[in-house]
């Protein structure tokens, strides 16, 4: 971006850190959906990453949407105005739904994703996310499963961006972002 100089300050979360913590996410899950067949609903693109690793590490019988929303466009803050910008395609009724994302923020995105999507009438809807900032939270939200609770950092990589970059790292990064 033009004007500011961007830096990664910090590794926060290794590579070897997110691939334990994601195998032990899905162990969890697989007991706990043990018997049922869940949708995975993974809110786009910042859980695509986590949301395959977490595929690949389980081992029920499952199916995978997406879902698209919108709030950050290449701001650090959140707008306050989520919209759907990609719909998923998968009917919820009397489904086991769980919405995988890639953090869990001010809790504007998943609480508007819970409202929108309990009105599709799912046997359940739980939330898995990476990342939790308990801190930041303007709307209190039940996260179900959490991989790592943070500190208020802006953060990138494992999927997460800024201005669409810094997605492909494979570890979870502090980025700094200072006038020019």
């Amino acid at each position: 971006m033009t004007g500011t100089i961007e830096t990664i300050e910090q590794q926060l979360l290794s590579e070897q850190q997110l691939a334990e913590r994601v195998r032990e996410l899905a162990q969890q899950l697989d007991r706990d959906y043990a018997g049922k067949r869940p949708l995975l609903v993974v809110v786009l693109k910042g859980s695509a990453i986590f949301a395959a690793d977490l595929m690949r590490q389980m081992s029920s019988d499952l199916e995978v949407d997406f879902i698209g929303t919108s709030s950050y466009g290449d701001a650090t803050e959140s707008s306050g105005h989520v919209r759907i910008v990609k719909d998923i395609e998968a009917s919820l009724q009397g489904r086991d739904v769980l919405l995988v994302e890639d953090i869990g923020d001010t809790g504007l995105t998943l609480d508007y994703l819970l409202r929108t999507l309990s009105l599709r009438e799912p046997a359940s809807l739980k939330i898995c996310a990476l990342l939790d900032k308990p801190s930041r939270r303007r709307v209190s939200i039940p996260v179900d499963y959490v991989g790592f609770s943070i500190e208020d950092h802006f953060v990138i990589g494992y999927g997460l961006d800024y201005a669409s970059r810094y997605r492909n790292l494979p570890y979870v990064g502090v980025l700094s972002l200072k006038p020019a």
